[in-house]
């Protein structure tokens, strides 16, 4: 089954090449960027700056299909792409979520990103920490990776 996406905006970065862009906004809280809603959904922001975070979805536009087992970014063990945040993937959908510092039309500017420059963006929906939030929840294997830097030849 397949089904076609449309974007409704683009995601405005600094990150222009996959090697400077963050592994996750989490190690980049100062992350800025502007995500661009196209005119004719800016509508649909009405009362969004009523949220202090959101989800982005996006289109991981430059990453090319890759291993259904693959080395992920913060560990040296192959795991499956579905237990990973890699952008490799079968579908290329990414999903970010991002602190809402302001909106102006259909602009809005966010920090923690980790997106590169021109991105499509395919959906925006609220971060709602009652809704979202599981303390409890496992970390699967990422528990206690720290940040490091990107591994060479690691697409």
């Amino acid at each position: 089954m397949e089904f076609r996406v449309k974007a409704l905006g683009l995601i405005h970065t600094d990150h222009a090449t996959k090697e400077h862009a963050p592994i996750q906004g989490a190690f980049r809280p100062d992350a800025l960027g502007t995500v661009e809603v196209f005119p004719e959904f800016a509508e649909g922001l009405q009362d969004i700056e009523l949220f202090s975070h959101l989800y982005l979805f996006y289109h991981f536009d430059r990453a090319e299909p890759g291993e259904l087992v693959r080395h992920p970014f913060l560990d040296d063990t192959p795991h499956g792409i579905f237990a990973m945040r890699h952008p490799c993937r079968p579908n290329s959908i990414g999903i970010t979520v991002v602190r809402l510092l302001g909106r102006q039309e259909n602009l809005l500017t966010v920090s923690g990103i980790d997106v590169l420059d021109g991105t499509p963006l395919l959906d925006i929906k609220p971060y709602v920490p009652r809704f979202d939030c599981h303390p409890e929840a496992s970390e699967g294997w990422f528990a206690g990776k720290k940040e490091r830097e990107k591994p060479a030849n690691r697409e």
